[in-house]
């Protein structure tokens, strides 16, 4: 059992809360500058490359099947800083543990935990931060674990790029003093197709998760626990978010992060196709082939030959490779008649129950959530995250719902108006990791509100 680090959980004087707010922010500008730096040393490919895929992503024959039980750990190295101005004091651990499928065979997934080095920065005992990633790709390498040594994973001979997008979030919070696991998901490092945007193995993959995480630090489930995630990783912290009362009720949740949620699968689809990463509709399509592999002649039908072959080829890719090699694929190019693909799966009775199963906001959560959303987000459309709001607070989740305001920079180039407002949003004076800092300290929060 990995040595417990950090304070115990037992009462002791807190400070004020005034200079323990002040002490967070200065805290965390400072983490965050470091990972800032480190982030953008790594897209400009400084680190250099990451091992390939090793045996540790390999399951055994046979492991345990109970969800959240850790299958095996490995020490890593973790690429934080550019070269000269020296490595941030991390211990971090590649970690295989089980989660379950949506029908609920157990399967072996893989993340990144790193324990804390320092003094949690709040009050209360200090809480695990699950991070559910953003979009990173299908193939095996885009695991973000893979990315962590170095800071980007490469292969010349794919070739193949992912970038390590969770340095900033996993370091920050590492700043702050919290004990972090960063989930691969379902079919990402270990072998098997990623079922991309499926909302309950997203949900199961980041909440099993949380339960070998409990199980690294000896701390166990009454350990407080955050979820935090964006893009992609905003739906999946928002399944978890609605399933967590009922998949994992042991489990200590505080507060979740659901940044530019993906709530309604097919209004995304439908805002990605044709800008620069439409690529990603062939992700979705993938996942969903591998768990419903009867709707596969009836797509093929309707699909050209050049479709078919561009769905192999993203099965193995990054989301730097979509970008570089299919940037702005509209649909159309690939459906017999011409018409877009999400209105070809509208002629397949078993597509459209596909969609309709991926919508979030059908349950409710117990623990509180706060969704933002760019007005003009570009990939992730605000209009959809705003319905999964109202539809929780209709249901009587707590639910704190932020606008973001930032103006249309290059619509369809996703970059300035879909990972902006992550920027402003996350990490923000007034941002995520505040919001569930004072979820953690036990700070209450009103019921609904919108901003």
């Amino acid at each position: 059992m990995p040595r417990r680090s950090g304070r115990s959980s037992s009462t002791a004087v807190s400070p004020s809360p005034r200079p323990r707010r002040a002490r967070l922010r200065r805290t965390l500008a400072a983490g965050v500058t470091a990972c800032a730096g480190a982030a953008l040393s790594c897209v400009a490919g400084v680190p250099g490359t990451a091992a390939p895929i090793d045996d540790f992503y390999t399951p055994p024959a046979q492991f345990a099947t109970t969800p959240g039980a850790v299958v095996r750990t490995e020490p890593m190295p973790v690429f934080v800083a550019p070269p000269g101005i020296g490595p941030w004091p991390l211990s971090a651990q590649k970690v295989m543990y089980t989660s379950r499928t949506q029908d609920d065979v157990p399967v072996a997934v893989t993340g990144t935990y790193i324990d804390a080095t320092r003094p949690w920065a709040g009050a209360g005992p200090r809480p695990t931060i699950v991070i559910a990633p953003g979009t990173v790709g299908q193939g095996r390498q885009c695991a973000p674990s893979l990315a962590f040594a170095t800071g980007l994973y490469a292969d010349i001979t794919g070739p193949t790029l992912s970038v390590n997008q969770e340095a900033l979030s996993a370091l920050a919070w590492n700043a702050l003093g919290a004990r972090v696991f960063v989930t691969d998901y379902i079919g990402l490092g270990a072998p098997g197709v990623h079922t991309y945007v499926n909302r309950v193995e997203e949900a199961h993959a980041v909440l099993d998760a949380a339960r070998a995480a409990d199980t690294l630090s000896g701390t166990g489930s009454e350990t407080p626990l955050a979820i935090w995630g964006y893009s992609q990783g905003g739906g999946a912290s928002a399944a978890a978010a609605e399933l967590q009362p009922s998949y994992a009720p042991e489990l200590s949740l505080k507060g979740v992060w659901a940044g530019a949620p993906v709530a309604d699968l097919e209004a995304v689809l439908r805002q990605v196709d044709g800008n620069l990463i439409g690529g990603v509709i062939g992700f979705a399509l993938n996942g969903f082939l591998a768990r419903y592999p009867d709707l596969r002649p009836e797509l093929d039908k309707r699909i050209t030959p050049a479709a078919s072959g561009l769905l192999r080829e993203l099965q193995g890719e990054c989301i730097g490779d979509v970008i570089l090699e299919h940037p702005f694929q509209h649909t159309t190019d690939f459906s017999l008649d011409h018409r877009p693909l999400l209105d070809v799966l509208h002629d397949v009775p078993e597509a459209e129950d596909i969609l309709r199963q991926q919508r979030i906001g059908g349950l409710t959560p117990t623990a509180p959530v706060l969704i933002t959303s760019g007005r003009n987000d570009d990939t992730v459309p605000y209009g959809q995250a705003r319905q999964l709001a109202t539809e929780w607070c209709g249901s009587g989740a707590t639910v704190t719902f932020r606008t973001n305001e930032l103006p249309p920079i290059l619509p369809g180039f996703t970059i300035p108006n879909h990972f902006g407002p992550e920027l402003i949003d996350g990490y923000g004076a007034n941002g995520a990791i505040s919001y569930l800092v004072d979820r953690l300290d036990g700070k209450p929060v009103p019921g609904c509100t919108f901003d």
